[in-house]
């Protein structure tokens, strides 16, 4: 009997009743031992091979010299080490057809290659994305290194008046360590580097801070969902998680995230302006173009197409790495605020230089006197050092002035504002994408809003089914005409952009589509219970006939596979416009029946009912044409006459929870609130009233509401004189939504508006604020936007104009703020030195009141949250000044009183208080440091009299407010040599702060002098 391994399960083969045998030598065992070994061994081998090849690719080649056939080990990734990701690169980047068919042998060997089935996608686990990641590379480019903080640094040096005081600072640090010594000459000029350097650091690391922000903001803006197929199922993924293999959805307006190939799909056509330059759209199909660039965007049909290249291996990814995207943009403010700028620091150097000349008159002329009474200046007896000592000393002093007098912390106020509010927003759901965006909110007079998904929910669902004329209740299918249920099954199966994807026919179907083809789908699953599966199996499409919002229908032409010889045409849309199609219709027993005007007219009123009761109606409608030569290409064109009207659905879209409040809000504001919408009349009205943008008032005047093509067939003038009434514009097109915007502007409007579609991007674009959506928008209508909508919900921008304004709010309080220290700086110093020769404040104590008034000012003052009071003012609109009359009614009378009191100071400081110079000049200091920091809080509000509202919410302000004045008491009372201080007793702090506090009930006896303000536009 030869011997064998016999299998566990396997019986024995010994036959019953014979001997056992004899137990096997030692050496017997042994050998079979090795055996076992061996085998065991080998397969270990095996099972090695196989995790290296999943875990690490690159050794993989090491071992290509290696070959153990193990049966049924299921790798079937290892083929995908065998590609070349540049060849296949090159091949989509230059479109070489004749590379794709020879070299690849066309797009269905390519998808083999790369292991991707064009139904299901790739498998999407996670060795399988990182074994493509690894081979291939990440869908991410390079970006230019960001700017550094050293960079920063030597930018703010580079400045003109920075350059002059450190050269001041160096000379007079040289002749005071050649006068004193290196113990005692070097605080006059040691002490100005070391507040220039202080200065330059904050100023340095403030900016910086912003620019990571920005940074962060634009990594945001570039993360794009992407709809691919994976493991069968459709998935969103962001842009930057793509690998190749992916098989991807695109639809109109979508931007093609990477490089590929065309898998299928109908009609599909491209923009590739913004790779080649050339503005004629691309048609993309199997045949003659199967090539897609990333970068480029879709513009007609819908299809899917499988990602070749990715990242740093496509023409895009090279382009963008070799592009920074400028962060300094500047907004219309900062431009407005820069002249300003300008303006101030013009009239600060003609102080200053005025200054100069009258102290270097003063001590040439010997009336500028020393500390012992002395005149400074001897003629020739005054020692060279000496001499240079005091000029160096005199032209720090004036280029001090100048430093103090050129608010240079505007712009930065701007941009700190900025930053924060964008920030804020993005918790807000709102992401910037262009900073002058945020100020401009603030002034608009006019909100342009579309309905679907941002008035309401976006959450579609049928609620009413007509067959013909008779309303179907609740009906089972089984009531319905088999020969209807097929129609409404192609119908609604065949012409859609939605899936339905059902691993096992005992799971719940997963739909993806928009939300109106999954109400659609959910439908016609649910409740009619029809097998989508069964029409795109027993049909062929021959051509499709995308839905945009300019016709507000789609079709599809289709071969049933039972008979070649007749091609089913199917529409679906706007419900009175298929109507006007048709010229029969379906019963419920599957009957066509011609249709007269009177029915024609019932069915119009069922449409009219269910749109008045705010639901959406979509109609499908058929008809079949016999093809006589056999050539499908004749009839490529869809039937638009003489159709059967299958039937008619409600779709109900509920109003969003707190839409209300925010129109509400916003006509409170003296926003006028405009709705732009696709659904007829009737459905915009009941929609216009539930969300309180039409109400009793303005629902009786006839123009309140007009159909898209009445307002676009009215001349200039009617359109100038009634697109100030208009408030909702039903059956629209996006050229009416244009339309509309250029009327608006011409009547001196600043208008904002909403927009998801591709055909927006004009309107967003014309508009003074373009506001896109982030989970219904296209990617052409964000790229067109200023701003994204991330929630798509009104009541996000009604945030968004709150922050606006708040923006708007803060830079005028910063100026308000910054002009009181600018002027009160310059009128006692000049004052001081024309009448005495001598300035009270040292080049190191206004470079500290510099740092106080720019930056931390700035901080504390930019970073205010919106409140409520802002939306109860008129919109500030185009003309409007910067610095209104109230800002100049609080901050005259603010610098007036500051003037006074350190005028007084300065001539009758010594006897009023009977101290020495140096003390009188401290108190002035500290008097005018301390009138800036108790000014900071009546800045917080222009014309309220409570300063301190909502103080509690802004931690960032208290803060800053705290840590002044703990420098401050710093400076004063242990750096006197550095800032050129004496100590102070309590008593006089006590009349510091008893003199600077005085200025908070001064600013509330302001405030209740009237100003003429603007008064409020009624915006309902």
């Amino acid at each position: 009997m030869s011997l064998r391994l016999r299998k566990p399960n396997e019986p024995s083969t010994l036959p019953q009743g014979e001997p056992s045998w004899p137990p096997p030598s030692k050496s017997y065992v042994r050998r079979w031992r090795v055996a076992v070994t061996a085998i065991s061994f080998t397969r270990l081998l095996a099972g090695l091979t196989k995790k290296v090849v999943e875990k690490n690719a690159e050794l993989l080649r090491s071992l290509s010299s290696v070959t153990i056939d193990v049966e049924g080990s299921g790798d079937e990734r290892v083929p995908i080490l065998d590609v070349d990701p540049q060849g296949l690169a090159k091949m989509v980047k230059e479109k070489s057809f004749p590379d794709l068919n020879d070299q690849y042998g066309g797009v269905k060997q390519v998808a083999k290659l790369l292991q991707t089935d064009f139904k299901t996608g790739i498998p999407g686990d996670k060795v399988d994305l990182a074994l493509r990641t690894k081979v291939f590379g990440a869908n991410k480019y390079q970006k230019q290194p960001a700017k550094s903080f050293f960079s920063f640094v030597l930018e703010a040096f580079k400045d003109t008046i920075i350059i002059i005081l450190l050269v001041c600072a160096v000379l007079s640090l040289g002749f005071g360590i050649k006068q004193h010594g290196l113990r005692e000459g070097w605080y006059d000029g040691g002490s100005i580097i070391v507040a220039i350097i202080l200065v330059v650091v904050v100023s340095a690391v403030s900016n910086y801070r912003q620019s990571k922000q920005f940074e962060e903001l634009s990594h945001e803006s570039s993360d794009i969902r992407v709809q691919v197929v994976r493991n069968g199922r459709h998935q969103p993924i962001s842009i930057f998680e793509l690998v190749v293999g992916d098989v991807v959805s695109l639809k109109i307006g979508d931007q093609i995230p990477a490089d590929g190939l065309f898998v299928e799909g109908h009609s599909l056509k491209v923009d590739e302006s913004s790779m080649t330059g050339e503005s004629d759209h691309v048609e993309v199909n199997e045949k003659h173009n199967p090539f897609l660039l990333s970068g480029t965007k879709v513009t007609d049909g819908h299809g899917y197409m499988l990602v070749t290249a990715v990242g740093m291996n496509t023409a895009w990814g090279e382009m963008m790495s070799s592009v920074r995207r400028e962060l300094d943009e500047e907004t219309p403010l900062q431009a407005r605020l820069s002249k300003l700028t300008s303006y101030i620091g013009n009239i600060g150097l003609s102080v200053a230089v005025f200054v100069l000349l009258v102290l270097l008159i003063r001590y040439f002329t010997g009336h500028t006197k020393a500390e012992n009474g002395r005149s400074k200046f001897n003629g020739s007896k005054t020692k060279f050092d000496d001499v240079m000592n005091s000029v160096v000393e005199i032209v720090a002093a004036a280029v001090t002035i100048v430093v103090v007098a050129i608010p240079e912390g505007l712009p930065l106020a701007v941009t700190l504002t900025l930053a924060y509010s964008m920030k804020r927003m993005m918790r807000d759901n709102a992401m910037v994408r262009k900073l002058s965006a945020c100020e401009t909110m603030g002034s608009a007079t006019i909100i342009c809003t579309d309905k679907t998904g941002t008035l309401t929910l976006n959450e579609m669902k049928v609620t009413e089914f007509w067959l013909g004329k008779e309303p179907i209740d609740n009906s089972p299918s089984s009531d319905i005409s088999p020969n209807v249920l097929r129609l409404l099954s192609e119908g609604v199966g065949l012409n859609t952009t939605g899936t339905v994807y059902q691993p096992n026919p005992t799971s719940v179907p997963e739909i993806y589509g928009s939300p109106t083809e999954k109400a659609i789908l959910s439908w016609a699953l649910n409740d009619l219970r029809l097998n989508i599966d069964d029409s795109n199996q027993s049909c062929e499409i021959v051509h499709i006939e995308a839905f945009n919002s300019q016709k507000k229908k789609s079709g599809v032409l289709i071969r049933r596979s039972n008979n070649n010889r007749v091609l089913a045409t199917h529409w679906k849309g706007a419900a009175e416009m298929i109507l006007a199609m048709c010229s029969c219709y379906y019963d419920k027993l599957g009957i066509s029946k011609a249709m007269d005007e009177d029915e024609r007219a019932h069915i119009g009123m069922v449409i009219e009912s269910m749109a008045a009761k705010s639901l959406r109606c979509i109609a499908f409608a058929n008809a079949d044409v016999t093809v006589t030569d056999g050539n499908d290409e004749v009839h490529v064109k869809l039937e638009e006459t003489g159709l059967t009207w299958l039937g008619l659905v409600g779709l109900k879209d509920p109003c969003r929870p707190g839409v209300k409040q925010a129109v509400e809000s916003c006509k409170k504001a003296g926003v006028s609130i405009k709705m732009i919408t696709g659904d007829n009349m009737h459905t915009a009205r009941a929609i216009a009233f539930e969300c309180g943008i039409l109400d009793s008032e303005n629902s009786l005047h006839n123009d309140a509401v007009v159909e898209g093509v009445q307002f676009r067939n009215y001349t200039d003038e009617e359109r100038l004189q009634k697109v100030e009434i208009i408030r909702v514009m039903a059956r629209s097109s996006p050229f009416d939504k244009l339309l509309m915007v250029q009327s608006l502007k011409q009547k001196g409007h600043v208008v904002a508006v909403t927009g998801d579609g591709t055909n927006d991007a004009p309107a967003l674009k014309e508009a003074d604020i373009g506001l896109s959506m982030g989970i219904q928008g296209t990617e052409v209508a964000k790229e067109s936007s200023d701003i994204v909508i991330l929630d798509d919900n009104f009541t996000s921008v009604a945030t968004v104009l709150r922050w606006g304004r708040c923006v708007y709010n803060n830079i005028q309080k910063f100026i308000q703020f910054q002009l009181t220290v600018n002027v009160a700086a310059l009128v006692i110093n000049f004052i001081a030195a024309v009448s005495s020769g001598d300035v009270p404040l040292t080049a190191v104590q206004l470079l500290w009141v510099n740092l106080i008034m720019d930056t931390l000012g700035a901080l504390a003052l930019a970073t205010e949250q919106p409140t409520d009071d802002l939306m109860d003012k008129p919109p500030v609109g185009r003309t409007e000044p910067l610095i209104t009359k109230v800002m100049w009614r609080n901050l005259i009378v603010q610098a007036l009183y500051q003037v006074a009191i350190l005028l007084i100071l300065q001539f009758k400081g010594k006897s009023i208080f009977h101290v020495s110079e140096e003390v009188k000049d401290t108190l002035i200091f500290n008097t005018f440091v301390l009138c800036q920091i108790f000014n900071e809080f009546n800045a917080r509000n222009l014309d309220k009299k409570n300063i301190f509202k909502g103080i509690q919410r802004n931690k960032l302000f208290l803060g800053i407010i705290g840590a002044t004045l703990v420098l401050q008491a710093v400076m004063v009372e242990f750096l006197q040599r550095f800032a050129n201080t004496e100590r102070l007793n309590w008593e006089q702090w006590g009349i510091c702060v008893g003199v600077a506090a005085l200025s908070w009930p001064i600013a509330w006896l302001v405030k209740c002098i009237p100003v003429d303000k603007k008064k409020p536009t009624s915006a309902s």
